[in-house]
């Protein structure tokens, strides 16, 4: 890529970087328990995960919750996901090896996720992936988080990278959107859908042993188009979640 515009690869976290949606289910099943809440956690996040927690818990309840309520049970829910992970924290298999590969290939790299400053800590200071990020966008730095595409066009900005020039890494529906309405395209990694049902990515992953930035290259250069967010096609796949 010497010779041309660099690509840029934007990671989400949960669930890219650590498969982790086990955890962060069980967190959100022990506060629906103790509200009294009969919603299945695994079930909602396949749909919303991505979203901030205090907006994903303001779906599940029938009457009306004051913001700063909202925000204690998504605390709440942030000390028992901590509690739960703490010595599970490891990295996707291949993640390190891949993320080395791809800074040598000259790709920027970025991370792009909807979670607050000490979370993301959390994760990449235990796992010491800080220093492979050029740019890291969370919660903090985007007045919308996803479905919308502030976090990844602020990273892509931040890179100095021009959308069309992306490629996100995601796990869930609402962050492949995002993806789409930031003009970018994007692989799927199957720790929480399967690969059928994300709308349309480049290709779908299991683990970073899977992939090379190699074949990131040939996969963006044979799919030069990025597809549009499809609303009617991301319900229909909820409904069959």
């Amino acid at each position: 890529m010497a010779d041309s515009a660099p690509y840029a690869l934007i990671f989400d976290m949960d669930g890219v970087l650590i498969d982790n949606t086990r955890y962060q289910a069980r967190a959100f099943q022990l506060l629906f328990r103790e509200h009294g809440l009969t919603t299945n956690a695994r079930r909602l996040l396949a749909r919303l995960n991505g979203m901030p927690a205090t907006n994903i818990l303001q779906t599940v309840f029938r009457h009306p919750v004051p913001k700063k309520q909202l925000e204690e049970y998504a605390s709440q829910r942030e000390f028992l996901y901590r509690t739960l992970y703490w010595r599970h924290r490891h990295e996707l298999p291949g993640l390190t090896a891949f993320l080395q590969a791809a800074r040598a290939a000259g790709f920027r790299i970025a991370l792009g996720t909807g979670s607050a400053p000490e979370t993301i800590g959390y994760i990449l200071d235990h796992l010491h992936l800080r220093s492979y990020f050029d740019v890291i966008v969370g919660k903090a730095d985007v007045p919308n988080g996803k479905p919308h595409a502030d976090t990844f066009a602020v990273a892509a900005r931040k890179l100095g990278v021009p959308p069309e020039q992306c490629v996100v890494f995601e796990d869930a529906l609402l962050g492949e959107q995002a993806a789409y309405r930031a003009r970018m395209r994007c692989i799927g990694v199957s720790t929480t859908l399967k690969p059928g049902q994300f709308q349309a990515p480049l290709t779908v992953i299991k683990d970073f042993t899977e992939l090379t930035p190699e074949q990131v290259l040939e996969l963006l250069e044979a799919n030069p188009t990025t597809p549009h967010p499809d609303k009617v096609l991301a319900q229909r796949q909820y409904m069959q979640l």
